[in-house]
């Protein structure tokens, strides 16, 4: 019996309708969200199918259908004693059954699909289905019946009505799925369920990214590729040739007059690699992502972020939670001392006292006032965590930029901008829009959106950083900037530990208040993002409730 599909339509991956029966979300966000995460898992299935060809085990062979709406390649596809047989290999165990081993239901859909494109392409031939477990050197028989041939008939229809949305499904009720699913990460599943107050979540989301942040520094430095790897040539006398395998490489940074070439662009572009460029004052100008936002999740982000009252409410939450952690660095800072300075006393009672106000703010403009107060509170005491000790030029008599106009405020500068880099490197990766945010409002080249979500951040990847190394004397005035009556600069020397001080950061690991798992704060940048879309996606509630302890 044939199966019909409407014309017109877009036809569907067989692979697909593995994720389907699965986890109709995990399908959404593969097959309509476009978004794939390769784990460990996943690079076994492939080394699988890789060792298979070289036994000579494998036939492939590429099967399509307009009437059935289906593609796909075939693992192999064999004639035994007049009966066609299609295989699939699977590397875990089969389903338990009643009668012994049976095919779990993704790989049953899966291989009837592979069997109903084989029927249209050799008909008259008795099909026969198996799926070969290797996991227990097993493998499962079945017949492409009727009952199969409609399951892959309502599982195309099925498909296709998700395709046609704008939201994702919801998250699936079997928690045990969401354990061994790559898309993990990317769903949050567990942060969308409902736990009991104080439990921890089991760990889904990775605690930390293993591959490197690569800043290019040295001016006339070229940035080339060779087959998969970036290669890095500084100036004649300026050091060795570095190359770097691509796989390992997160975000690819120019500051300066850096050459980054055309083929190592579009090969950083491929493999999802941001690539940014700084000023050599430490400006951050902009970034390249990995491609673009897929238009669901932009369209669901204008679609939330053009109502007054979601902004407003998002923006309440952001103002405190920058607030709270200025007021909680300041008590860390303090604690310990006989007798707090005056000024940091007076500031943490006018921010505990605007902290109440933050949710009860009517307009942004009215957060946005809470927001200066408490800022001219917050960078007011900030001089008062320096030790007696700190060398009279590296204090901080105030906050000024653009240029600054000493050596504390050229640190700090420079290391908001790598945040701000951060950030913004987060959003596109998330699929999000940069220039459209919630608080601040568009007046520079700088997306609104990346500008919101850093300021939860200021502080714990730079104000408290900064603050130690410049109390443990790991700045030299002198080697470390550069002076001129209008502007204060970091030297190379200086960016370099300003560099080498952030990374670091990122890479320190904490307990999250409400999540109650671990992490580094690199991956906390990406998990803000990504509970911000849970707002409009899920369910709401997560997104700026980190705390520093």
């Amino acid at each position: 019996m044939s199966i019909q599909a409407g014309t017109g339509t877009q036809s569907i991956r067989v692979h697909a309708l593995h994720a389907l029966a699965y986890c109709e979300r995990l399908f959404y966000l593969e097959e309509v969200e476009e978004i794939r995460v390769a784990d460990a898992s996943v690079y076994a299935g492939r080394r699988l199918h890789v060792e298979l060809a070289e036994d000579g085990e494998r036939v492939e062979l590429e099967l399509s259908s307009e009437a059935a709406g289906l593609h796909g390649k075939v693992d192999a596809l064999r004639r035994r004693d007049g009966v066609l047989v299609v295989h699939e290999h699977k590397r875990g165990r089969p389903a338990p059954g009643e009668n012994g081993p049976e095919a779990w239901p993704s790989d049953r859909l899966q291989v009837g699909a592979y069997a109903v494109l084989a029927e249209e392409r050799f008909p008259g031939i008795p099909i026969e289905c198996r799926v070969r477990y290797h996991q227990q050197d097993t493998t499962v028989r079945f017949p492409l019946d009727e009952a199969l041939r409609q399951l892959v008939r309502e599982a195309v229809a099925r498909a296709r009505d998700l395709r046609a949305r704008t939201e994702r499904p919801p998250v699936t009720k079997e928690e045990r799925k969401c354990a061994k699913c790559s898309l993990a990460p990317v769903c949050l599943p567990e942060e969308e369920r409902v736990h009991a107050e104080g439990e921890a979540l089991p760990r889904l989301f990775p605690e930390d990214d293993v591959r490197q942040v690569l800043h290019v520094t040295v001016p006339g430095t070229r940035v080339g590729r060779e087959a998969e790897q970036l290669v890095i040539v500084p100036p004649q006398g300026e050091g060795e040739e570095v190359r770097v395998p691509v796989r390992t490489v997160a975000a690819l940074i120019s500051h300066g007059a850096v050459q980054v070439s055309a083929q190592a662009l579009a090969l950083c572009v491929h493999q999802a690699i941001g690539v940014h460029w700084f000023t050599a004052g430490g400006r951050y100008l902009g970034g390249l992502g990995g491609g673009a936002g897929n238009v669901q999740r932009r369209l669901r982000q204008y679609e939330a972020l053009r109502q007054e009252q979601v902004c407003l409410g998002l923006a309440r939450r952001l103002v405190l939670a920058k607030l709270e952690g200025q007021l909680r660095f300041l008590l860390r800072a303090s604690r310990g001392e006989p007798e707090a300075r005056a000024d940091v006393a007076t500031a943490v009672r006018d921010l505990r006292a605007l902290l109440p106000q933050c949710l009860e703010a009517g307009s942004l403009d009215s957060l946005r006032g809470l927001e200066g107060a408490g800022a001219a509170r917050y960078f007011g005491a900030l001089p008062s965590l320096l030790s007696d000790e700190v060398d009279a030029r590296l204090r901080f008599e105030g906050r000024n930029r653009r240029p600054p106009k000493d050596r504390f405020n050229a640190v700090l500068g420079f290391l908001y901008g790598l945040v701000h880099r951060e950030v913004e490197a987060a959003v596109i990766s998330v699929g999000l829009d940069p220039a459209f945010g919630f608080y601040h409002q568009p007046r520079s080249a700088a997306g609104p959106l990346g500008l919101d979500l850093m300021e939860q951040f200021r502080v714990p990847l730079v104000d408290m950083p900064l603050i130690a190394s410049i109390n443990r004397r790991a700045w030299n005035p002198e080697e470390d900037f550069e002076v001129t009556p209008e502007h204060v600069w970091l030297s190379r020397v200086g960016r370099a530990k300003a560099i080498e001080l952030y990374e670091r950061r990122k890479r320190e690991t904490w307990k999250h208040n409400v999540l109650g798992y671990s992490l580094s704060y690199s991956r906390l940048v990406e998990l803000e993002v990504r509970l911000l879309e849970k707002e409009w996606t899920g369910r709401p509630g997560l997104f700026a409730t980190f705390r520093l302890r």
